[in-house]
């Protein structure tokens, strides 16, 4: 399988670290070599994004499958990588809701992207409430004591 992204993450974080991701401002610049600014037509309409990206910092060689505390807090529960959103992923994958801020030619101006400068953008949609969870929505209450501070 190849993909090949459609932009790439301009400004924000130089690099990864928790929390307060809600403070970032970045562009996602969309590649002009392969798009026009009618891929956006409409965009604008929308508060919100989901973007999928790679996490181009991470070395392969750190990629973990194993369960693990997440953060490395032994007050949380060991758990596997896929009951986790941590970076050192099998194919190195992140997915964010981020706000739209603005939309000007190829750049969208956003917020509380947690992806970092340089980070590639695979794709961008809007996000529509209708994708939501439908129903309540369960998780451990570690995973919340993780997530209090993070946007």
């Amino acid at each position: 399988m190849t993909v090949e992204p459609v932009g790439v993450v301009v400004g924000g974080r130089a690099e990864a670290f928790d929390d307060d991701w809600n403070a970032e401002q970045a562009v996602i610049r969309i590649d002009g070599t392969r798009f026009g600014p009618d891929t956006l037509a409409g965009l604008d309409a929308f508060s919100h994004l989901e973007v999928v990206f790679r996490f181009h910092l991470v070395d392969p060689s750190a990629i973990s499958t194993s369960a693990r505390h997440p953060r490395g807090n032994p007050d949380w529960p060991r758990v596997g990588i896929f009951a986790q959103r941590g970076k050192n992923r099998p194919n190195l994958l992140g997915v964010s809701r981020c706000r739209l801020l603005a939309v000007d030619g190829l750049d969208l101006h956003v917020r509380g992207l947690d992806a970092v400068d340089g980070s590639p953008v695979l794709d961008v949609k809007p996000y529509m409430a209708e994708f939501g969870p439908q129903g309540e929505t369960v998780q451990p209450e570690w995973a919340t004591e993780l997530m209090r501070a993070y946007y």
